[in-house]
């Protein structure tokens, strides 16, 4: 990696991309500015040396600003989640940044587009959508380092959200054609590696690169390998005459959430998306994943990084908000109060085991004995009783996967469950008090546990609405500046 630049600009922070390449830029450059039309969004997410800057690509005025003195820009703007007429708005907004660009005298851009072979007269609207962004950036006269990937392997990206999506809610489907078109999918974390080192590209010279995983294979051997990575067997029945228009009618019955995104994901499923150029082997030193390897990752990454899985909360001031992210459930509360952040983050550190769970512990209770009942822990002995939570102490039917000792713990259930389930409780503060924020998670595994979530819904909702207003309470007993001693008594 050559010297930190001190102006690194990434356009489109909040989205899939940006989100993943920043914390890693952030530590291998001075500072980072991160653009987005919403930076509250990103605001809690950010390390200490990234700025959030307001501005919109439909605004060319608020461009010059986000972009002056920038020496390197991601442009990683994407429009798939608008409407029809997504292709003009790109278009329009690659325009504006190019002339922006080229005022600022940027000295690269780096951007990243869509990998496919396309015939003649016959590309989809997405894949053309994207080189035609890529052209218009080279028309800026700024040198241009353009990466065309191939599926994503990642959450938030489109292929992967739609392709899960369908295995976790059909045990049996009917494939199209286009199913079985070739792909070579490419995990994020390499895609990430590429976007860093794209910051060593020197020179005068624009660049395309193909970039892609070890592994090519076709949809149908995507869904598999997922099914498998998460423990559910697929049954999938070829039908050579479904047509991509009947296929993107389908994915709005079996995935209404995700229908528009899948409806792009079909029509570019008719292009093979396969590395043809392997330039990008010689002047990368990314040694790629395979398949399996992407998507165990993936999942590994989506479990212990709560924070990314929906930048909406940032921005959010509500004090309850439900989001569902490919096949998880996630729902955030919050309540502020007049005490310290030592005082509030005490009482979280006390919650289960003899300690209690500040609502409803019959219930508890009576969980962990069903849990029993078909081979889970239980109610186990804690092992913290006479002390604060650190991470590895089990508390009943959790344990504590992380505990940073000052704002933050998290708990990863170990109950038999259809999906994996964890709690995150974090502490915040305000000019004035502090804020708790509580996250409940649960990953549901295939339609048994989207069933789970749905029946259960309703007693998770007092029980978690119970124990935050319980832990409030008890922070609140101890005035801001006076911590709440280790011994303290619960409420009852």
């Amino acid at each position: 990696m050559k010297e930190p630049q001190l102006n690194v600009v990434v356009i489109g922070a909040s989205g899939f991309v940006g989100s993943a390449l920043i914390p890693t830029l952030a530590r291998n450059v001075h500072s980072v500015r991160c653009v987005s039309r919403d930076p509250d969004r990103i605001a809690r997410v950010l390390p200490g040396n990234a700025l959030r800057v307001q501005a919109d690509l439909l605004e060319p005025d608020s461009l010059d600003r986000a972009l002056a003195g920038a020496e390197t820009v991601y442009y990683l703007a994407h429009s798939l989640g608008e409407k029809d007429g997504f292709a003009a708005l790109e278009e329009k907004a690659a325009q504006n940044f190019a002339y922006a660009a080229a005022r600022s005298q940027v000295q690269r851009i780096i951007y990243l587009g869509a990998l496919a072979q396309v015939a003649e007269g016959r590309s989809s609207d997405h894949i053309a959508s994207r080189h035609r962004v890529g052209e218009i950036l080279r028309s800026s006269g700024v040198p241009v380092t353009e990466f065309r990937a191939s599926v994503v392997i990642g959450a938030g990206s489109m292929a992967y959200e739609v392709v899960r999506a369908l295995v976790e809610r059909l045990p049996v489907m009917v494939t199209p054609r286009w199913v079985r078109m070739p792909i070579q999918p490419i995990a994020q974390a390499d895609l990430v590696t590429y976007l860093i080192e794209a910051l060593n590209e020197q020179g005068g010279e624009s660049h395309v690169y193909e970039i892609g995983g070890e592994s090519v294979v076709d949809y149908a051997q995507f869904m598999s390998t997922y099914g498998r990575a998460r423990g559910l067997h697929r049954m999938m029945i070829p039908v050579p005459v479904i047509t991509p228009r009947l296929s993107s009618l389908w994915l709005k019955l079996v995935t209404p959430a995700h229908f528009r995104m899948g409806r792009r994901v079909v029509d570019s499923a008719e292009h093979a998306s396969v590395v043809a150029d392997p330039s990008a082997v010689s002047a990368f030193s990314v040694k790629p994943m395979n398949l399996q390897e992407s998507i165990e990752r993936a999942l590994q990454e989506e479990s212990e990084d709560l924070d990314r899985l929906d930048m909406r909360w940032s921005s959010n001031k509500k004090p309850f908000v439900k989001s569902r992210i490919g096949s998880r459930f996630i729902e955030q509360r919050s309540v502020d109060i007049s005490s310290d952040a030592a005082s509030a983050f005490a009482a979280i550190r006390r919650i289960g085991g003899p300690n209690g769970w500040y609502w409803g512990n019959a219930l508890w209770k009576l969980r962990g004995a069903m849990d029993r009942w078909v081979g889970g822990p239980g109610m186990r002995t804690s092992s913290h009783i006479h002390r604060p939570l650190e991470k590895g102490d089990c508390i009943d039917f959790w344990t504590v996967q992380g505990c940073d000792e000052s704002s933050r713990l998290t708990l990863r259930a170990d109950m038999k469950l259809p999906g994996e389930a964890s709690l995150d409780l974090r502490v915040e503060p305000l000019d004035s008090g502090v804020r708790i924020v509580q996250t409940a998670s649960f990953n549901a595994r295939g339609i048994m546990g989207v069933l789970y979530w749905a029946v259960l819904h309703p007693l998770h909702t007092r029980v978690f609405d119970g124990m935050l207003r319980g832990i409030a309470a008890q922070a609140s007993r101890h005035p801001i500046g006076v911590a709440a001693p280790a011994s303290a008594p619960l409420p009852n």
